[in-house]
């Protein structure tokens, strides 16, 4: 099989995602008052209206629909003020009333987009870029000095309810495959669910997992769910479909299932890709079907044939009555939406000189995110130290420990304490990690840590210059050898210089007096 670089030289991907976010911030389900809870005891949070029995009607979440509402502004999609769920007819087993309760033709949201900046190895995948100069756009795209921003349009938001989960006992990976029976959990059944379905404008696997991260971080920034993509809160189905470069006809696409992390997105649409691609230059055709992607064989494998709209046999759903949505809903909502993550970014980058990168990695995270902004209120001429240690001390210590932010036993003003120690030179950086280290599990202010273990560094310069000058005289040999060339050997002087302080002298001020002192 070719690697995907090959692959698309001469054909050009059509990429759709269907995301699933479960509204997880909401206490109760989207049409009874049963409670929300991941890990909660199978079957526990079940009613009659939720399982579908005879008689039980349905009574409509009105945060759900605020939840929906939000998550449209924050994509720019039109609000249709006027819309009406549906029945969507099919015979799993994990919806007892074997139909779900979904939007029609119309939904909530409607003609949304998101931009992306795509840059580095991303921009990479995209084939043709180095023919375009900066500025210059192509397709859905404009170039910039280190990539381009893609313009991907979303096709609607629309929301209905979870289906139960199925455990497959006895399989291969959790599998119905080989499996002895199937237990189903009906917790998760009617719990809210919004779909969002992008317009075709992905061409390559990187742009797809660029997109859903860009959508995590947004349906984070204002609260509407945990998005947690190991517990199955957001979810992604990609649909795939090859063209030959130059021709705008549409190919038989196939739609990936158990893309559950964003490797495994970008993983699973290259080689559905590359697949494709083998199976149509061998004269082969595509067969429209649902496939899933199995991140241990690395591979795909057909599911089923794809079903097809009439087979859902949708049609009004007769216990809900149309909404009709107000100005004054909207605006209300409208009036909640926070500063977004890419507002966010532009603001640290013009106003506090952020770079994109360390800026983007903030802005993208609600808890670094209100962590920064309180640093902000305390000092903003500290922004770039602080940032500089929330994209690397504090990132590696969560990531090494697997703690969470608010589990950091420090906060934004003895951060910036600490900041301003290694900024004015009373503690090295190697210094300002022992003490991140101290700060972050006693809660003890920098200052204290400092002063406890004797770590203020010496800048006095004259004290420094005499230290150095007595170095230099008991070395007469290899100050002749580094004035004969062997300019390494300052090395040597830099290091007694730092035993003899036992490291406290301030290495800045060390390496300049050394330097002027055998180059005299």
């Amino acid at each position: 099989m070719k690697k995907l670089e090959e692959v698309l030289q001469d054909w050009e991907a059509v990429i759709g995602l269907e995301i699933h976010t479960e509204l997880t911030t909401l206490k109760t389900k989207m049409f009874c008052s049963c409670p929300i809870e991941f890990g909660a005891e199978p079957n526990t949070h079940t009613c009659p209206i939720c399982l579908g029995m005879p008689g039980a009607l349905p009574v409509p979440n009105k945060a759900a629909i605020e939840s929906i509402v939000l998550a449209g502004l924050a994509t720019n999609c039109d609000i249709e003020k006027r819309s009406m769920f549906y029945r969507k007819n099919y015979f799993y087993p994990d919806m007892t009333k074997n139909f779900q309760t979904t939007q029609g033709p119309v939904a909530f949201c409607m003609r949304g987009h998101l931009d992306l900046e795509v840059f580095g190895a991303a921009a990479n995948e995209r084939h043709g870029l180095g023919s375009l100069e900066v500025g210059e756009s192509s397709d859905n795209i404009v170039r910039t000095e280190d990539g381009y921003v893609a313009s991907v349009g979303i096709t609607r938001i629309h929301m209905e309810e979870d289906a139960g989960k199925m455990v497959h006992v006895g399989g291969v990976d959790g599998r119905i495959s080989g499996a002895t029976h199937s237990l189903i959990d009906f917790n998760r059944c009617g719990v809210p669910l919004i779909e969002l379905v992008t317009e075709p404008d992905l061409r390559t696997p990187a742009e797809a997992r660029l997109f859903m991260q860009k959508l995590r971080s947004i349906f984070l920034a204002i609260g509407i769910s945990d998005c947690s993509m190991e517990e199955g809160s957001m979810r992604c189905d990609g649909n795939i479909s090859l063209r030959k470069r130059g021709t705008k006809e549409f190919g038989t696409k196939t739609e990936l299932k158990n893309m559950n992390s964003f490797k495994n997105l970008h993983d699973g649409l290259a080689y559905e890709i590359c697949r494709q691609a083998e199976v149509l230059e061998s004269g082969g055709k595509i067969q429209q079907e649902t496939r899933h992607w199995e991140p241990a064989n690395k591979r795909t494998i057909t599911m089923r044939v794809k079903e097809t709209a009439d087979d859902y046999r949708l049609f009004p759903e007769p216990d809900l009555a149309p909404y009709d949505l107000s100005d004054e809903f909207i605006d209300n909502v409208r009036a909640k939406l926070p500063e977004l993550p890419h507002e966010k970014q532009a603001r640290y980058m013009a106003e506090n000189g952020l770079s994109r990168s360390d800026s983007a990695l903030i802005a993208d995270d609600v808890a670094y995110a209100r962590f920064f902004d309180e640093a902000l209120k305390v000092d903003a001429s500290m922004a770039k130290p602080v940032a500089n240690m929330l994209v690397n001390e504090v990132a590696a210590h969560i990531n090494a420990t697997g703690a969470s932010f608010d589990e950091l036993k420090i906060d934004p003003a003895g951060l910036i304490g600490l900041c301003k120690l290694i900024a004015g030179g009373t503690i090295s950086n190697k210094q300002g990690k022992q003490v991140f280290a101290e700060m972050v599990v006693s809660g003890e202010s920098a200052e204290s840590i400092v002063e406890a273990k004797g770590m203020k560094q010496v800048s006095d310069e004259g004290l420094i210059e005499g230290i150095v000058d007595e170095i230099i005289a008991a070395n007469p040999d290899k100050v002749a050898a580094y004035r004969g060339g062997k300019t390494g050997l300052s090395g040597f002087f830099i290091g007694q210089v730092m035993r003899q302080t036992k490291g406290q002298a301030n290495p800045k001020v060390v390496n300049e007096l050394v330097i002027r002192k055998l180059e005299g």
